[in-house]
């Protein structure tokens, strides 16, 4: 069973995954970062007027904070189920659950209509953003990565990973029109609305092709094993989130150091850069915003690159390659848009993304090769949500807070250059996981209450 499990699916049936995938990490990724680019932009005024600009900043990014702090919740949610009845079911209720809060944002009051309570059901609604994604970026890439050729899978499982830059593009690219053809006054007013509206019909779209994808043969497999060998034992299979702190609580820790410099630069590189770039360096909304769209493309066209060549010279190169890179480029990231140059800006913005697509890229199948089937759903997704409360939540806000204390992007830059060193210790610390054979650790590798076997060890050595 596990040897069937593991046969890679056919060339048009895995490209079909990969696009059920990829259309909806790009929906829920869009309502994500969405929300980023509104907080930044209009958010402070439609529902925190009272405060003075960089301060209503501040409380806009705040809420934008708490959809981070949701994601943990997501993931143990979320895992557990998934680890329970599969990826597929869960994968769908993520996307629904994400695509109708972003589409009750574009219908919210303001504080102008309902005062203090515009911004308490703005936090809600960023909550169950929040926890619906913690959901969906686990079941994703692991639906990919246990449907794929293994001596593909950094190639394969990137793909589910340009779903952010995808979602960003989207997202970026909505606002940029709107504020080309709209006055400010306008697009204040009404016009914010329609990019979360849209929501709703990119949901219908991303749920139609999720419903048409078959459940991972692997986690099949596993499952079918499972409940033999507890039906046979006479035992009670541990709960995934017990055995994963159990028996990968080393992997769980590794997980989330490596997404320390992955998260944190992505955020800063692209949400608290509109930020910087409108209030110190002075420039417009619409320079800032196109510089992240173009940036955003390169983006997604070198993730796969990463991956393949992941997949050649081993996951952890690759990673510490990025770590390295985006450290070393935050103090020219701020020096070339103090220059107020749009071409130094895109610059900037540029290899900012490609070094990150160098984390981001093997992070799927790194963290899917760490961790058994049977509790791969659940470690994966706390291994890489929970980093996000420490990493990715507050990093505009430090950010923003740190320009507005120091005036300048010094403290920013260190800031950046400390989670590079966390996550170059996190991967330098871990194994290289690229020959494992999904199906091997996690279908008859595993004893029913999660831990692994001596045979497992010795083939995925």
């Amino acid at each position: 069973m596990a040897a069937s499990a593991s046969a890679p699916s056919t060339s048009r049936s895995l490209k079909r995954i990969v696009a059920a995938s990829l259309i909806g990490t790009t929906i829920e990724w869009y309502d994500f970062f969405l929300y980023g680019s509104a907080a930044a932009l209009v958010f402070n005024k439609l529902f925190f007027p009272e405060s003075d600009p960089l301060v209503g900043t501040l409380l806009s990014f705040l809420t934008y904070a708490v959809g981070f702090a949701a994601r943990p919740l997501g993931a143990l949610v979320f895992g557990h189920y998934g680890d329970r009845l599969g990826r597929k079911k869960l994968l769908v209720i993520s996307l629904l659950m994400m695509g109708g809060a972003t589409f009750a944002i574009g219908l919210l009051p303001t504080h102008a209509t309902v005062g203090a309570a515009a911004p308490v059901l703005l936090t809600v609604l960023r909550l169950v953003q929040g926890f619906a994604l913690g959901g969906e970026w686990g079941g994703a890439v692991l639906l990919v990565s246990e449907h794929g050729d293994a001596r593909r899978r950094g190639f394969w499982a990137s793909w589910p990973q340009t779903g952010a830059p995808a979602g960003q593009l989207l997202a970026t690219g909505v606002l940029s029109a709107l504020t080309a053809l709209m006055s400010d006054s306008a697009f204040a007013a009404w016009g914010w609305r329609i990019p979360f509206l849209l929501s709703g019909v990119l949901v219908l779209l991303g749920l139609w092709v999720r419903l048409s994808v078959d459940e991972s043969p692997v986690f099949k497999a596993a499952l079918a094993q499972a409940e033999a060998r507890t039906s046979a034992a006479g035992a009670t299979e541990k709960m995934p989130l017990v055995a994963v702190l159990r028996h990968h609580w080393r992997d769980v820790l590794i997980a989330m150091g490596a997404r320390m410099a992955e998260n944190i630069s992505y955020y800063v590189i692209t949400a608290f850069v509109l930020v910087y770039a409108t209030t110190a360096a002075s420039l417009s909304k619409q320079t800032a915003l196109n510089a992240v769209l173009i940036a955003s493309a390169v983006h997604f066209a070198v993730i796969p690159m990463w991956g393949a060549l992941s997949d050649r010279i081993g996951r952890k190169p690759v990673y510490l390659a990025g770590a390295l890179g985006v450290g070393a480029w935050t103090f020219p990231f701020f020096a070339l848009i103090d220059t107020r140059s749009f071409g130094n800006v895109l610059l900037a913005v540029t290899v900012g993304l490609v070094f990150h697509g160098a984390m981001y890229a093997p992070q799927a199948a790194f963290f899917s090769e760490m961790f058994a089937t049977r509790m791969r759903y659940s470690g994966a997704s706390i291994g890489a949500q929970f980093s996000s409360v420490a990493a990715g939540a507050p990093a505009p806000l430090i950010a923003t807070a740190l320009l507005a204390d120091y005036g300048s992007s010094t403290p920013v830059s260190l800031y950046v250059i400390a989670a590079a060193l966390i996550t170059l210790l996190a991967v330098g610390c871990a194994r290289e996981t690229r020959h494992r054979d999904l199906a091997d650790i996690g279908a008859a590798a595993t004893d029913p209450d999660g831990s692994r076997t001596p045979a497992a060890d010795a083939r995925t050595a």
